[in-house]
């Protein structure tokens, strides 16, 4: 079961800030502090966007499937007064999804930022000549599918806050002329997988920011180029 544990009001001590505070310590949320989710697989770049949203004053709440890996990111927020949150997120379980809805829900009332960073770099990929299917099918589910699901069910929270906003993480390994051009830095990176999934990441940022552009919601792509992340394996 997830659940979102506010950090009450006060400043923040190694004790205190990595264990669930005690029922008589009072909860305090501030309703113009914006609401964060960063939901992904990748460890290194959700927790450093995690991060650097929660140092603006926001509440975070950092959604993955690694459960130890969540918990831990989050207790090393708290310890520098960041209010940050775990929460149990895995794009191709639905149901783990439904349920961070509800949580949301009852304590906030909205989401202000949702930040999709599921992307994964899969060994098996390879060209298009000799991948195998089914490599580039869970290659999809987790860079492109997880997304979609998570964007979709998240989208009623989106909607009611005054500013919504949609981050997609991916990359120029998607983008037709980058895998066209012989001068970009991407020419020999022919793997069908990575790059056929980010692509249909960026058509659907563009297509999901054509239909909620009169809604007040704003829809982005971003690209962290080639840095210290699980999907760049460094792990």
């Amino acid at each position: 079961m997830t659940t979102i544990l506010e950090n009450p009001q006060i400043e923040p001590t190694h004790t205190t800030a990595v264990r669930a505070m005690p029922a008589r310590v009072k909860q305090v949320y501030l309703p113009s502090q914006r609401v964060i989710l960063v939901a992904g697989r990748d460890k290194y770049m959700g927790r450093e966007i995690a991060y650097r949203m929660g140092m603006t004053g926001a509440r975070v709440l950092l959604g993955t499937h690694d459960s130890q890996h969540g918990e831990s990111a989050v207790a090393d927020m708290r310890e520098e007064g960041i209010y940050a949150n775990f929460v149990h997120i895995d794009g191709e379980k639905p149901d783990t999804l439904a349920e961070v809805v509800r949580s949301i829900e009852a304590i906030y009332g909205r989401l202000d930022v949702l930040v999709n960073c599921a992307g994964i770099a899969d060994q098996a990929d390879g060209p298009p000549s000799s991948v195998a299917t089914q490599v580039v099918r869970r290659i999809f589910d987790r860079n492109f599918f997880a997304a979609l699901s998570t964007t979709q069910i998240m989208l009623p929270l989106l909607l009611k806050s005054r500013a919504g906003r949609v981050v997609n993480v991916s990359s120029g390994l998607g983008a037709l002329s980058s895998n066209h051009s012989e001068q970009c830095a991407f020419t020999g990176a022919k793997h069908l997988g990575h790059s056929a999934s980010d692509a249909a990441l960026n058509m659907l940022t563009v297509q999901l920011a054509h239909e909620l552009k009169d809604l007040g919601i704003k829809v982005n792509a971003a690209g962290p180029d080639f840095t210290a992340i699980e999907l760049g394996n460094f792990d």
